[in-house]
């Protein structure tokens, strides 16, 4: 916490990414600034020891410091990382995703996942003549996006943070980026008539810890052939946790393009925008262009884990290990008769608080991450799977949680609850409109 204070000196908020900051977790009890990383584990600056549930905000697919692809870096550190012409790696890589993702038959790259979507939306309006975006879900925090609340009122408040004010961005994108709720075909199909012939493309995370109603993805995807419009899937937290075909594969639908960034090099800033060969050669002509988008060490991590998320069948691993890990959860909220459940698809679940109460669910939110972190169990109210979690974490957690909820259940029943929170009362998380 002090380092905390030293960097709101000197850095505006504190920290780069909104879901790094101590107001996310339980401030004043969880880590803040991590010394390193191991495995499954993380170890904070005054030595303590957690397991990262969160993996490092899931971009962490096979674990800390993996030796596999930090050794593929390290070796290709000693042949440079950047240089004045092209490197080979740029190809390799690019054969690789072609032959992995379904909608993959051109490639481009960046450095993160705001840049990807960015560059993906430049792409869809180059390739298109069109304007206006409509979008679900969380893309970033780049122009386009933040646009839709240019119109006044609280458009993204669904989709990312509630009140966000868009300061900053032009007032002449005003009408150019247009939300539309997940799962609602009726909806999605009378915005695109509302904007009939104007719609370049329409940005959405298939989905992150609950399956898409049946038939849905399918039923959007046939929305934008008949309104012309380019369907571009946000996989960057998703990505190949759910499979090698990534989550298009899953729930077998094909976008016309797919942006991937946190789930393909394991930690390395990499990310890419992939599709169809006629959606993205118009890139050709438009000027999408940085000299670290092609570094070679991004590239060789990528490289590198997509080959041991194969060879590893990590994805697999994931399934069954966050169903195990459903299960132990669950038990050890019935065993103190507590009715919290750990929900959603195994790769990516979260704590279901048993309460309709915003302000209670806020404060057995904090709970449960103050009482968890005491525990050595790092993270928000859900979980972030990585290759390397196994038995050891298993079983710590699930002893953790079973000490946790009844602690829940006693303030609950007592009326305790805020009499029990040694932290700052947790700020509400991302809103996701696909959960």
């Amino acid at each position: 916490m002090q380092l905390y204070e030293r960097a709101k000196q000197l850095i505006p908020g504190g920290m780069q990414l909104v879901s790094r900051r101590p107001s996310r977790y339980a401030e004043g009890v969880s880590p803040v600034y991590a010394a390193r990383g191991k495995g499954a584990r993380i170890w904070d600056v005054d030595g303590n020891e957690y397991i990262d549930w969160a993996s490092g905000i899931a971009a962490i697919i096979l674990g800390y410091c993996d030796e596999a692809v930090d050794d593929a870096v390290r070796a290709q550190i000693g042949r440079g990382v950047n240089f004045s012409i092209s490197s080979e790696l740029e190809i390799e890589l690019a054969e690789e995703v072609t032959r992995t993702i379904p909608c993959a038959e051109m490639v481009r790259y960046t450095k993160c996942g705001g840049e990807a979507c960015a560059v993906a939306v430049r792409i869809a309006r180059g390739a298109t003549g069109r304007d206006v975006v409509l979008f679900c879900g969380y893309h970033g925090w780049s122009d386009w996006y933040l646009a839709a609340n240019l119109a006044g009122g609280d458009s993204l408040g669904a989709h990312l943070l509630p009140g966000i004010e868009p300061i900053g961005v032009p007032q002449g994108l005003r009408g150019t980026s247009v939300p539309f709720p997940y799962g609602d075909l009726a909806a999605l199909g009378e915005t695109l008539d509302r904007h009939k012939g104007k719609v370049a493309a329409i940005i959405m995370e298939p989905l992150r810890s609950e399956a898409p109603p049946d038939g849905y993805l399918a039923g959007v995807a046939k929305l934008c052939r008949e309104h012309g419009a380019i369907l571009i899937f946000d996989e960057i937290s998703a990505g190949f946790r759910f499979g090698m075909e990534a989550a298009q594969g899953y729930v077998g639908v094909t976008p016309d393009m797919a942006v991937f960034a946190k789930s393909i090099s394991n930690g390395y800033p990499m990310g890419m925008v992939v599709g169809r060969r006629d959606v993205m050669a118009p890139a050709a002509q438009m000027f999408i262009s940085s000299t670290y988008w092609s570094d070679a060490i991004g590239l060789t991590a990528t490289l590198t884990t997509i080959r041991e998320l194969r060879r590893r069948r990590t994805a697999e691993y994931l399934w069954d290990f966050g169903a195990k890990l459903q299960r132990r959860v669950n038990a050890a909220a019935e065993e103190v008769g507590y009715g919290a459940r750990l929900t959603g698809l195994p790769i990516y679940s979260h704590v279901h608080f048993p309460t309709d109460d915003g302000q209670t669910r806020k404060q057995l939110t904090t709970l449960y991450i103050q009482e968890m972190a005491k525990r050595g169990c790092h993270g928000y109210a859900s979980f972030y799977l990585n290759g390397a979690q196994g038995d050891a974490e298993l079983e710590q957690t699930a002893a953790a949680a079973r000490e946790v909820f009844a602690l829940l259940k006693r303030g609950t029943d007592e009326n305790r609850l805020g009499e029990l929170i040694e932290a700052k009362l947790q700020n509400e998380p991302f809103q996701r409109l696909v959960r």
